[in-house]
């Protein structure tokens, strides 16, 4: 069921994105700046789900108001889980969000997906700009 979902969502993708397919079977595309890449999941029998991953921000500097100010955002976030990552070269974000999608056609999937990306892009932006200030 996990490869019929994943060309599902890779169906869904193409019709807004140029998708990769890698190695493992999980699916990569580029949303603006935002790498992003899909997983499929079957937890227990009749679930299975969709795993979106979208990498926000790297290699940001340490700041402790950026990260609370990611934090009070996730809180605040219908799609999906914003995660700070501390790593020896500064923070990175990421937006994760993971949904059954079976049964999903195409074009409400894609709409989902992009619902997703779209706020991974936008946090970006935000992050950025705070960054810059």
């Amino acid at each position: 069921m996990t490869a019929e979902l994943l060309t599902s969502a890779r169906t869904a993708l193409e019709l807004f994105h140029e998708v990769h397919v890698d190695d493992d079977g999980a699916l990569s595309f580029r949303h603006g700046d935002v790498p992003c890449a899909v997983q499929a999941m079957r937890l227990a029998e009749g679930l299975t789900v969709l795993s979106l991953t979208c990498v926000v921000a790297w290699d940001l500097p340490e700041d402790r108001e950026l990260a609370v100010s990611a934090a009070e955002r996730a809180g605040r976030g219908l799609f999906g889980t914003l995660g700070v990552v501390h790593t020896d070269r500064g923070m990175d974000v990421t937006l994760r969000y993971a949904f059954p999608a079976e049964g999903l056609k195409p074009e409400p999937l894609s709409t989902l997906l992009m619902l997703v990306v779209s706020t991974a892009s936008q946090l970006r932006g935000e992050l950025l700009s705070k960054g810059e200030e």
